[in-house]
């Protein structure tokens, strides 16, 4: 994947998304194509139209940081997608090669989450798939259909809609989450393969990864419909396995003397959990 071209579509997906009138410009008559002008957006932020043009083409290879924090306050980029902006303009090869990327879980990882019995405990890699989980996760996603990987589950399988009670944002979040980890990774054939599958498969996943949304937060509350326990609204947490290319470990607990805990005891029951 070429650098440059990926800056491009970034800067051409957040302009068409930003309206005149969010940075101050009336929107007089009709537009051919939504959001700035590519000659509103090189004036407001201080270039000319050419420089900016070249950088949408794939051009301009070498944008400095002060034209890049001028894009992004034009652009109202929150800090997540500003640093995203800034990564995509620096984008070098890496080290590591695909043959490289190890998806093997440490052992000491493996008993740790299988300590958790109280929680749903997962290991994906940067494509959201699943390369670890412990029994209550097991049980959680039971019969599921794309499981092995969170992204397919929640784009290519119809019952993701009533397991994610608020699909829409559930979905937004792992496509700019996506995005995010995997911007600058321009060596995984894998992720173009992923991209592809549910490009193909989702017209959901196409609309949504168009936006060019970026986010990395890292906890967050998420509400499920779960087919044998009912309703849960779990706490989730994302952490970094150090020392690991792109690991993570997503644990998902309730709230102690909430329903959502008792429901989470019938699935510890359900999983052969014991307390």
């Amino acid at each position: 994947m070429d650098g440059n071209k990926l800056l491009g579509e970034f800067l051409r997906a957040r302009r068409q998304l930003t309206r005149p009138a969010q940075v101050g410009l009336m929107e007089i008559g009709s537009r051919r194509t939504p959001g700035l002008r590519r000659e509103e957006v090189a004036t407001l932020a201080g270039v000319s139209t050419d420089y900016y043009v070249r950088l949408e083409q794939g051009r301009e290879r070498r944008p400095s940081e002060q034209v890049l924090d001028a894009l992004a306050r034009v652009l109202e980029l929150d800090p997540e997608a500003t640093a995203y902006l800034h990564e995509l303009a620096r984008l070098r090869a890496r080290e590591h090669r695909p043959g490289d990327r190890v998806d093997q879980v440490s052992p000491y990882v493996l008993r740790l989450i299988e300590s958790w019995d109280y929680a749903l405990a997962i290991v994906v890699n940067s494509r959201w798939d699943v390369l670890a989980r412990n029994a209550m996760a097991i049980a959680f996603f039971k019969g599921m259909e794309y499981s092995d990987n969170l992204i397919r589950l929640v784009f290519l399988n119809p019952a993701a809609h009533e397991l994610y009670r608020d699909w829409e944002h559930d979905a937004w979040s792992k496509v700019a989450h996506l995005r995010a980890v995997t911007g600058g990774d321009c060596e995984d054939p894998f992720l173009f393969d992923l991209i592809e599958e549910l490009s193909l498969g989702s017209e959901d996943f196409r609309r949504m990864w168009a936006r060019h949304d970026v986010r990395v937060r890292s906890y967050e509350s998420k509400r499920f419909r779960h087919h044998e326990v009912g309703d849960l609204t779990l706490w989730q947490e994302t952490f970094s396995i150090n020392g690991t290319y792109g690991q993570q470990i997503i644990i998902a607990q309730a709230e102690p003397g909430s329903p959502s805990e008792r429901g989470m005891a019938r699935l510890g029951s359900l999983a052969g959990v014991t307390s």
